[in-house]
Parts: structure tokens; C-alpha cells; sequence
């Protein structure tokens, strides 16, 4: 069978890489044409882009390379209709993906989704559009069925992959390369150009305030290393790449800039401050139409703080210290594991790119 995949992001290159993988146990013949990353070329995949080509966050950034995802849109629509797969799959990244959909559904192409737009956040009408246009969709956070169901719209909770992703490496024995004694607080400033230029000053201000510990940044794989040096400029840090799952089995904490990544450094175990802080404009815009009380996955399932979330003006050097001290004590080590526990059972448990492969098949032979 013939799968055409898309994903935008480092995080949907993960998750699609994985229902790759599965969808190949069930189908010997398979076939998979992607715009993605790495890992799904790694699975097999023919690569027509990669996510780095695609990467533009913000209403600013968006409008400036509107010409290029305008192009890039034109170019895909051409490639299906040339490659004409059995089914176009969908993962995550809206807004490229919900227009491809509704083109392909046009076209008479199976479409499914897997990873949901985060509809129950913002423009919640969406879902009108998305039951014209997506045959089946797959989720992954346990709240995204009840929400999908008020508007009579039946989707399948599979789990999250990254309880399978995380599960995996522990299992196996993997060094991370950085040479210390000391205990570790890891840096995550995010994958886009744009939001590291924000996070890691501001992260990096800490590093002179905590000499007992060892700070580490988590480089992006679709940055390279001089791109760091330009923030890290003498400042007694270590820089490693293609290592994030190795930093986040060593950390003590971390401080996340808001994404993925603050539900993997949860399901490391690792406490956490949650780090956001984007254009005046494009801030302006998400407020007035974000619906959610929480940025961070962590909280957003668990329907409570339990990490900190340091927002816009709220993340400056003064709270960040604050939040760090925090951290670093017992009652908030133990406050923040013990809930973290309760997460892993809320999202589901191991197998879920096996049971989306499994459901992408069944409806494949309906």
C-alpha cells in the first residue's frame, strides 16, 4: 500500500517515524512517500522536504514566508496528485495539514489524522471543517475525545507515543557526553530559531547563580553548532546534540520552553519550569484566542498546575531564580514526581503508534 505522510515538526518526525515503523509489521508491501525528518527517512521513506524547510512560528514570522508556504502548499498538492496514494496521513502541524486535507478530500483521497490539531485551544469551529475533511482521526491526549464528541464527531484515543518513546530508550544503556560530577540542570530552548534566540539568553542567565551544578543545553538538530556559540560566548556551559533523552535521564531539573518537550522531561521525571515568551504581536493575537487555562501538556491533562508555567513578562531572571531555588528542594521534587506518576496513567499507557497502525489498517480494508 502506498502512504503519503506529512510532518512539520522534529516531534511529528518522532511520532511518525514510530507509526512507520508498525505500519510496516502489518504490511509487508508498504510504501511511504513523506515530507518529515531523520527519523522517517531512517523508516524507509521517500523524503520530498524536510521540516527544517517548513519550520515558521508565529503571526509575524508566518506573514513574512507566506510566499514560501504558499509555494510549498502548491508544490505538495501537485505531488500527490502525481504519486496518487491509498491514504494521505496527516500528523499534527494544522496549518499546512488541514489545507492538504481538504485538497486531497476533494480529490477523493482517504484522508486520516493522526495527532490532533489543537482545535480545544483555539478556532474550535475548526472541527466543522475537519469532519468534512478527514475520514478518521487519531488522539493522543486523553481529553481530545470527550471534546471531539460534543460536536458529534467520533475519533479514536490511541495514547501517547512518547510513553513508548521515552519506555524504549530507558531500556537500553546510553551515555551522554559531558564529562562532570557535578548534578545537572538541563536546557531546553526549544527547535525554531526564533524562540532560542528568546529562552536561552534568558536560560543562560541563571548558569553564574548555581556554581554546584553543571548546566547543559539540549541543541536542536536542525541548528548547528555556531548558532549556539553566538549566545553561549564564554558562559560555562556544555552544548550536545541528538542527546536530549540522554541529558534528561541525567538531569536534577530543567528549565522546558513550552512544546513537546515539557511532556518528555515529565515522563523522565525530571521537575521542571515551563518557559514561553513570544512577539508582542503574535502574543496579543493567541490571547484573545487561546482557550485553555494552562500552555503546558504536563498541566493541560492534568487539569491542574503542577509544573510552573513562566509566561511573556512573567519570565524574566528574578522568577526563573525563584522557580529554580524551587526546584531544587525535596517537598517540590516530591509534589511534582508523585503527580507525574498520576500523568503517565491519565495518557493511556504504552502501545500507542501500535494500536493507530493497527486502526489505520482495519479502516484501510473496510
Amino acid at each position: 500500500m502506498n502512504y503519503y505522510i506529512i510532518a512539520g515538526e522534529a516531534s511529528g518526525d518522532l511520532h511518525a517515524s514510530n507509526l512507520m515503523k508498525e505500519l510496516k509489521v502489518l504490511d509487508d508491501s508498504a510504501h511511504f512517500r513523506c515530507w518529515g525528518g531523520d527519523l522517517m527517512k531512517m523508516q524507509g521513506a521517500h523524503l520530498v522536504k524536510h521540516y527544517r524547510e517548513l519550520a515558521f512560528m508565529g503571526f509575524t514570522e508566518v506573514v513574512m514566508n507566506l510566499k514560501t508556504i504558499l509555494n510549498n502548499i502548491d508544490f505538495c498538492k501537485k505531488d500527490i496528485l502525481e504519486h496518487k496514494p491509498d491514504v494521505l496521513i496527516l500528523v499534527d502541524y494544522p496549518g499546512f495539514n488541514l489545507r492538504i486535507a481538504e485538497f486531497a478530500k476533494q480529490n477523493n483521497f482517504k484522508v486520516f489524522y493522526y495527532i490532533s490539531p489543537q482545535v480545544w485551544a483555539w478556532k474550535q469551529s475548526r472541527v466543522h471543517k475537519i469532519k468534512k475533511i478527514v475520514d478518521k482521526m487519531f488522539v493522543i491526549l486523553p481529553f481530545e475525545k470527550e471534546f471531539y464528541q460534543r460536536f458529534n464527531y467520533d475519533v479514536d484515543f490511541v495514547g501517547h507515543p512518547l510513553i513508548d518513546a521515552v519506555a524504549s530508550y530507558q531500556n537500553i544503556s546510553c551515555k551522554l557526553n559531558v564529562d562532570t560530577d557535578k548534578p545537572i540542570i538541563a536546557l531546553l530552548p526549544g527547535s525554531r530559531k526564533q524562540e532560542i534566540k528568546t529562552m536561552l539568553p534568558l536560560m543562560l542567565s541563571m548558569v553564574g547563580r548555581y556554581k554546584d551544578y553543571c548546566f547543559v543545553i539540549a541543541g536542536a538538530p536542525s541548528q548547528n553548532k555556531e548558532f549556539y556559540q553566538e549566545f553561549i560566548n564564554g558562559t560555562d556551559v556544555e552544548l550536545v546534540f541528538n542527546q536530549t533523552y540522554q541529558l534528561l535521564q541525567r538531569a536534577r531539573v530543567a528549565l522546558v520552553t513550552s512544546g513537546t518537550a515539557t511532556l518528555e522531561t515529565a515522563l523522565f521525571g525530571v521537575p521542571e519550569v515551563v518557559c514561553y515568551k513570544g512577539g508582542a504581536i503574535s502574543y496579543a493575537i493567541a490571547r484573545q484566542l487561546v482557550k485553555v487555562d494552562y500552555i503546558s501538556l504536563v498541566n493541560l491533562i492534568m487539569g491542574k498546575e503542577i509544573v510552573k508555567e513562566l509566561i511573556q513578562n512573567q519570565l524574566n531572571e528574578i522568577n526563573l531564580k525563584t522557580e529554580l531555588d524551587k526546584l531544587l528542594q525535596p517537598d517540590t521534587r516530591n509534589f511534582m514526581i508523585s503527580n507525574y506518576a498520576e500523568l503517565k496513567l491519565k495518557l493511556g499507557g504504552a502501545g500507542a503508534s501500535k494500536k493507530a497502525a493497527g486502526l489505520m489498517m482495519e479502516y484501510l480494508k473496510k
